[in-house]
């Protein structure tokens, strides 16, 4: 059995934060959660195994233990563990950028460890980004479940809970995803989007910058702004990434009670540059303690 590994981060940092967003999106069966765990499975080339995570009481980090068939790529994951959970982010920076602003300055005082969640696979997240358009959360992953249950792959020697890898982009492709619960218009999105993954022609990554990526994803049918800069923010960690027509930034107790237009939200995020991302969980915090949503 290999040793744990132990990744230190600047706090704050705040384990419910992140406890509550996965417990939002859980898929069993690709994921686990418990009061001080996280787990999922995962494939890394030709390899496929799981990771846990959990936070330690006794200093700043998190323990990071793998499954043996990934021990060969230790450090590549812990550079993408470490983007999951941002433990690279500088609270004190952050909150000094948004300190004056009248709007959010309040709010990141309040909550200085908040941090940006990211996906482990762009493409996992890239498909629940779109399955999850003009819907609730609840809903969409309730669709996500039915597609990892018709396609997903069943993981050798799984723990508990964790036996079945999310579907590759050909298995997507090659599916009618009929009676899974979306409109059509949106499924065939589904299916572009998978099968320009799976042939090459649409490269998941952020090397050119975010908003290369997000005109990228805007050139496939059924994909608009939010959903790629929803993309940018969740699947790659974007610290800019600001997806400004989303319903919860719109309509955040901060604004009062007539909410904030996409236009005009997006005109006051250009003063929250480069870190407009963390401006959006900060107001998602906001909406999401709004009594009626809480409920």
């Amino acid at each position: 059995m290999f040793e744990p590994l132990y990744l230190p981060y600047r706090a704050p940092w705040d384990w419910q934060q992140f406890h509550r967003h996965f417990a939002l999106r859980l898929l069993p069966g690709v994921e686990r959660l418990d009061a001080e765990h996280y787990s999922r499975n995962l494939r890394l080339g030709d390899a496929s195994g799981w990771l846990s995570v959990r936070p330690l009481a006794d200093r700043s980090a998190l323990e990071l233990t793998l499954s043996d068939s990934l021990q060969p790529s230790r450090q590549l994951l812990v550079g993408k563990v470490r983007k999951m959970f941002d433990l690279d982010a500088d609270p004190q920076a952050i909150a000094e950028h948004f300190a004056t602003d009248p709007a959010l300055g309040p709010l990141v005082a309040a909550h200085p460890g908040l941090r940006l969640p990211a996906a482990y696979d762009p493409f996992e997240q890239a498909v629940r980004a779109v399955v999850g358009q003009q819907v609730t959360i609840k809903a969409a992953v309730t669709i996500t479940r039915r597609l990892l249950e018709r396609l997903g792959e069943p993981l050798p020697n799984a723990p508990p809970g964790l036996q079945l890898l999310f579907p590759t982009p050909q298995a997507i492709a090659e599916d009618a995803l009929e009676n899974i619960g979306m409109p059509a218009k949106r499924a065939q999105a589904l299916r572009r989007l998978a099968a320009a993954v799976a042939e090459g022609a649409l490269q998941l990554h952020v090397e050119d910058g975010a908003e290369v990526l997000v005109r990228r994803l805007c050139e496939l049918p059924g994909i608009g702004p939010w959903t790629a800069e929803y993309i940018a923010l969740r699947g790659f960690g974007e610290a800019d990434a600001f997806p400004a027509a989303d319903l919860g930034l719109l309509k955040a107790p901060l604004w009062g009670d007539g909410g904030i237009s996409a236009r005009a939200l997006a005109a006051r995020a250009e003063a929250w540059r480069p870190w407009r991302a963390y401006a959006a969980i900060h107001i998602w915090q906001d909406y999401a303690a709004t009594p009626a949503i809480r409920a």
